[in-house]
Order: C-alpha cells, then sequence, then structure tokens
C-alpha cells in the first residue's frame, strides 16, 4: 500500500518536473511589425495651352515650309522648335502667335499652299506634337538654320541636324542658356479648344479659309467704262473697316540661304 502511495506520489512529481521544464524552454513568437503604408506619390501639375484648329494648322505650315516638305523627322524637329518658343514665355502666347511672328519663320508660311499629297504625313506629325512627342535630338533649341552653313557667332551650340535645317540651342561662355528654358514635354498639357481663335486680329486675314470665295460672274448687260482708273495707294496695313472686304498680301519671296530662321539680331544667328 505504502509503495503505491509512493509510486503515485513520484509519477506526479515526474509530470510536475516535465511540464515545468516545457514552458521554461517554449520561445515566445516575436510580435508582428505593422506594415507602413507607402507615401502616395503627387504628379505636378501640368502648364495647359490651348489651342484651336487655326493654331494645328500653323504648327503644320512651320513644319511644311521650314523642313522643305521632307520627311517625319524634319518635320517633328521644326515642331518641336515651335513647342519649344510656345513654352518658353519669350514669345507669343499661342503657337499661331508664334508662327506669324514676323522675320522669325519662312516668308508665306501663313499663306503659300500646302500640297494636299503631304497632308497625311504632316497631320499624323502634327498630332504628335500635340500630344506630347518631340523630336529626342532637338532638346532646348529654338533656333535653326539651313545645314551646312557656316557662322563665325560663337554662341550657337548645335544639337541636331533634320530636314534640312541644323538646330542649335543660344547659350553663353559658361553654357547657359541665353533665352528663358521651355517647358519639358512632360509638364506641358495642349487643350483643343473647338470654335475659337487664339489668334490677334491682324493674322486673322493671313490664314487661307478651308472654303474657296465665289467670285461673281461677270453682268453681261453691264457697259465698258471709257473712263481711266485711278491708281490707288499701295496698303502698307492690313486693318480693314467693318464690312470691307479684305485683301490678302502676296507673299514676299524667300529668305536667302544665309538667313537663319527664327534669328534675333540682336547677338548671333
Amino acid at each position: 500500500m505504502r509503495a503505491e502511495i509512493s509510486f503515485g506520489k513520484s509519477l506526479v512529481g515526474i509530470l510536475f518536473v516535465g511540464l515545468a521544464a516545457a514552458s521554461c524552454t517554449t520561445t515566445p513568437k516575436p510580435a508582428t511589425a505593422p506594415v507602413k503604408a507607402k507615401p502616395k506619390q503627387f504628379q505636378p501639375a501640368k502648364v495647359t495651352f490651348n489651342y484651336t484648329t487655326k493654331d494645328r494648322d500653323c504648327l503644320k505650315r512651320a513644319m511644311y515650309f521650314e523642313s522643305e516638305h521632307s520627311d517625319e523627322a524634319g518635320y517633328m524637329a521644326v515642331g518641336s522648335v515651335v513647342m519649344n518658343r510656345l513654352t518658353s514665355g519669350a514669345y507669343a502666347d499661342s503657337i499661331c502667335g508664334v508662327v506669324a511672328q514676323k522675320r522669325q519663320f519662312a516668308p508665306g508660311v501663313m499663306t503659300r499652299e500646302v500640297k494636299s499629297q503631304a497632308e497625311p504625313e504632316l497631320a499624323t506629325a502634327a498630332d504628335a506634337i500635340l500630344s506630347g512627342e518631340r523630336h529626342p535630338a532637338v532638346k532646348d533649341a529654338m533656333f535653326f538654320h539651313t545645314a551646312g552653313l557656316k557662322f563665325p557667332y560663337n554662341n550657337m551650340h548645335y544639337v541636331t541636324v533634320a530636314g534640312g535645317n541644323a538646330f542649335y540651342e543660344k547659350r553663353d561662355e559658361d553654357g547657359t542658356l541665353e533665352t528663358p528654358p521651355p517647358l519639358p514635354s512632360y509638364e506641358v498639357a495642349m487643350n483643343y479648344v473647338p470654335g475659337e481663335s487664339m489668334l490677334p486680329p491682324q493674322f486673322e486675314a493671313l490664314i487661307p479659309s478651308a472654303v474657296p470665295v465665289p467670285i461673281p460672274a461677270p453682268d453681261p448687260m453691264a457697259t465698258a467704262s471709257t473712263q481711266p482708273i485711278p491708281v490707288s495707294e499701295p496698303v502698307t496695313s492690313i486693318e480693314p473697316e467693318p464690312g470691307m472686304p479684305v485683301a490678302i498680301p502676296t507673299p514676299r519671296p524667300a529668305y536667302d540661304n544665309v538667313m537663319l530662321r527664327g534669328s534675333i539680331p540682336a547677338y548671333g544667328g
């Protein structure tokens, strides 16, 4: 009887020691670190420029006449210069204003005929420019001249040749741009404004209408006058009175080869 009690006590003692040992050797699980939420990345606000159907036409005209009716690379290079000027703040605040600025682009750029054969590729290039694409090698260039010509100015920093033109940035001796830098394309948003014009009134008459103006047939009952026709003074300003017809000026002849496209006469090309 005593032996049974003694054995029972021994068994209880062994179980108690085993449980105590097991509880001492159990390693507690480390607390899980809280997951930090990633900070939200905010995209910088874009600078928005409005453009109209006429602005798109002005862009196509600059690309067409300045690149010698060449190819997509030539179109995109000239289009990039137009956008660089627009977004730099140093030129007009509309595409047509930039293109029509006096003595900056080819004479007759606003009035000459664009051949219909070039229209598909030209339209594709213009839409690409307006959607944010640029010629990658043009960079910050706002100036160009006929490729192959040499000039003595030391502020002409050439970046690429395309469409028969050499494109360059104007930089001073330490490499700083002499003109306000243009905005990069990813900071620019082009907003189409239908049915509106961003042109000053004096430029409106320079852009050919898409609809031809009918010319009335001569009156067969009219009698020819025998009086001499007076010679009027030459027109020096396009400022028609309300209700008066507007005369489209004859385009000037093209510049000589030595004329720099988009040049500023003050310094350099």
